[in-house]
């Protein structure tokens, strides 16, 4: 009989792993897919709060979620806008920056020389530096040698007369060019076509939400399981809403505070700094060091002493610090209960499963998992095991 039961057991947790397997490599083919989705329900999130407002004017859900999405559109359209106008001046100026990392190349240079001879100083005695830079030039042994016999010039009539090997230009073939330049978009066009499709699914999961709610609760025949599925679905959206809103306004104030400090010290381009700075320093674990970046390349054909790059380095530190200490505990901390290591290894794994996209997801999608798992009676241990 126990034999019996340690098989039983042992096939479960062949099958629970089997089971993890598949899914890891289902969420890495699938990667553009279920990134595009997810962020769609993640927009719908936010935008759900602006449909119930203008439904309170007793606007249709399916007007009130085409304007919603209207409006999101119009705020991308704009933000994309600014930033190829900020562009365009950066193209324009893009000469000077060259030249200025052209001599900050040299000097550090010069720099690394001026070290090696240093070092060489100290390490190298000075009878081996003499020797080096003045060698003794072994006499030759026995005959000298004998000259080359030196070829005359040919004549300018001689030269004339010479047959003349035309130019040969090796140009590419057309299809060489154009699988280049397809390899190229190709490896783009799957991110264009899947993100044309965020609006579409954001407007609709906006207009059919009620629908959509009801039909999963109808799929579930007990009592119980519907109130779960209602609990669990109402903790995510909260749990959802809560953060990213919650990033969103704090990277606006980490945005003000910046561009105006950029401002004030007279950075160029400080409208487009200023939010990069701002919202690249919410980014986990690497904030910092990505907050400091975009001031620093900004700063290079302006300051050229070291004291300034260390003010606005110091400066951008202290904002991410008061940001990430004392306002991110009250617009974000409040509603996502995450210990540090689920955080940690969540980022490393959705990381390795979508890259970029992954580390932005990785704390909604890992939230969402534990205000589901805290809705279920059956699985509040593993919400447990994810919390604070």
């Amino acid at each position: 009989m126990e034999t019996i039961v340690k098989q039983k057991g042992v096939v479960q947790a062949a099958g629970v792993l089997l089971c993890l397997l598949l899914t890891v490599v289902l969420l890495y083919l699938g990667r553009v897919f279920f990134i595009t989705l997810i962020g769609s329900i993640l927009l719908s999130f936010i935008l759900e709060p602006l449909v119930a407002a203008l439904m309170r004017f007793r606007i249709p859900r399916g007007l009130a979620s085409f304007l919603a999405c209207t409006l999101m559109l119009g705020v991308v359209y704009l933000m994309a806008l600014g930033l190829w106008m900020q562009a365009v001046g950066m193209w324009e100026d893009l000469p000077q920056y060259g030249r200025r990392v052209a001599e900050l190349v040299d000097a550090a240079t010069q720099q690394i020389e001026s070290v090696e001879k240093t070092a060489q100083d100290l390490l190298v005695p000075k009878r081996l530096r003499e020797a080096q830079l003045h060698p003794v030039e072994p006499k030759p042994a026995g005959k000298q040698r004998r000259r080359a016999p030196q070829v005359p010039e040919p004549s300018p009539e001689t030269a004339q007369a010479a047959p003349q090997v035309p130019e040969v230009r090796i140009r590419p073939e057309d299809g060489q060019l154009v699988n280049a330049i397809y390899s190229r978009v190709a490896a783009y066009y799957d991110v264009a076509l899947m993100a044309s499709f965020v609006p579409f699914l954001v407007y609709f999961m906006l207009s059919w939400r009620e629908h959509l709610r009801r039909s999963m609760l109808e799929l579930l025949v007990n009592e119980g399981s519907r109130q779960n599925m209602q609990r669990a679905w109402e903790g995510i959206a909260n749990v959802a809403r809560a953060y990213l809103v919650g990033n969103f306004l704090l990277g606006v104030v980490l945005s003000i505070a910046s561009a105006v400090f950029f401002w004030f010290v007279k950075l160029p381009y400080w409208q487009v700094v200023g939010p990069l700075s701002g919202f690249l320093s919410l980014v986990p674990y690497l904030g910092l060091p990505l907050a400091v970046i975009p001031p620093f390349v900004a700063a290079l054909p302006v300051y050229s002493a070291l004291p300034a790059y260390l003010i606005i380095g110091a400066t951008t530190a202290v904002f991410h610090l008061i940001a990430l200490n004392l306002l991110y505990p009250k617009l974000v901390g409040a509603r996502v209960h995450l210990n540090p290591l689920v955080v940690t290894v969540a980022l490393m794994l959705w990381y390795l499963l979508w890259g970029g996209a992954g580390l932005i997801l990785a704390i909604p999608i890992t939230a969402g998992m534990k205000a589901a798992f805290d809705s279920v009676p059956s699985l509040r241990a593993y919400g447990r095991l994810l919390g604070n």
